[in-house]
């Protein structure tokens, strides 16, 4: 389950990543809370000059801290895309693709993204 701005609870912290996603066995349906508490699996921040700093130090710092298994940051000035995997405890950075390339980043390995629509207005 994918979803666009959820409000997380992740221990004594409230977050809200721009998109944050789900593995169907760990969730199979919406939750009826407004504030979601069980951790997503996988989650993408789209960086601005305003939130950059947040996003790469406070927020990747609880997403490792609560488990989060994956983490993009998309950063649409540069043209840029970072894949990131949880690897005991610590981000490991995967790959960093730029561009309008195709690629296939994890989680979704078997999907081919086309970057260029990311980029779109």
């Amino acid at each position: 389950m994918l979803l666009a701005e959820p409000e997380l609870r992740l221990g004594s912290e409230a977050l809200v990543p721009d998109l944050a996603g789900w593995r169907r066995e760990r969730m199979p349906a919406l939750p009826e809370e407004a504030a979601l508490t069980l951790t997503p699996d996988w989650v993408c921040e789209v960086l601005s000059p305003s939130t950059e700093t947040l996003d790469r130090t406070r927020k990747m710092g609880s997403y490792a801290r609560e488990g989060v298994k994956n983490l993009w940051l998309v950063d649409p000035r540069l043209r840029l895309l970072e894949v990131y995997r949880l690897e005991a405890g610590r981000w490991s950075r995967l790959a960093s693709h730029q561009g309008t390339i195709t690629v296939r980043a994890e989680p979704f390995e078997s999907l081919a993204l086309e970057m260029a629509l990311l980029w779109e207005r």
